[in-house]
């Protein structure tokens, strides 16, 4: 991709303030991408990238962002207090990409990014039951590794966006067969997406990667709200 596709993005008008990475396709959809990272990482993340260059391609603008934890510390998992900043972190970034965009709108997030988008989807679901037209959740952080009996699922019932969950059969925080017992809680459209032999990075550790993955996962999203 063409680094003049990509621009960095800081929106300090909103508090907390939205950082992070703007792809901007040629001849754009006028569809819209959010995405953010995981509980140790951050908006340059391999499956991140991977993901906005191939939306990018296909004409989404996507903006791939740090959560409010991350903008204060460079490294290091979120605080106990940090969650609700993090939520509406997120809420100010796809506030700030839909002043560029003016059709469908998408928030992804990977494990405790995606476990925070979903959640406020739920909470908003109904004074903004049209917050984002879906969800793409990968490795959905279902319960600690080890620790089944913490299940991360009492939003789920109140989630009315549809959602695209990917995960990895050998995810340490979540079987396919918990998830898929987790999806039925969820009164919305919901399809999960089962990677073979994939943990929770679903293979994007360093600079290895899938380079069908992200292509595939266009695919199963766009064909969940066509």
């Amino acid at each position: 991709m063409p680094a003049n596709s990509i621009r960095a993005l800081v929106d300090d008008t909103l508090n907390p303030k939205v950082r992070g990475y703007l792809h901007l396709p040629d001849v754009p959809n006028g569809d819209g991408l959010v995405l953010t990272h995981g509980a140790g990482s951050n908006a340059q993340a391999p499956l991140l990238v991977a993901l906005a260059e191939t939306f990018s391609a296909r004409a989404f603008t996507v903006l791939r962002c740090d959560l409010p934890y991350r903008q204060t510390r460079s490294f290091g998992p979120p605080g106990p207090g940090d969650a609700a900043r993090d939520r509406v972190g997120l809420r100010n970034a796809l506030a700030a990409l839909r002043r560029t965009i003016s059709g469908r709108l998408f928030l992804g997030g990977h494990s405790y990014g995606g476990r925070q988008s979903s959640m406020l989807c739920a909470e908003l679901a109904k004074v903004e039951p049209d917050l984002v037209t879906a969800l793409l959740l990968l490795s959905y952080p279902l319960h600690p590794p080890r620790k089944p009996e913490q299940q991360r699922t009492q939003h789920l019932p109140d989630l009315h966006t549809p959602a695209l969950f990917v995960s990895g059969t050998r995810d340490p925080f979540g079987s396919i067969e918990e998830l898929q017992r987790a999806l039925k809680m969820i009164p919305a459209k919901t399809k999960l997406l089962a990677i073979e032999g994939a943990g929770h990075d679903l293979g994007f550790k360093g600079k290895a990667k899938r380079e069908q993955l992200p292509k595939q996962i266009l695919s199963e999203l766009t064909e969940l709200v066509p």
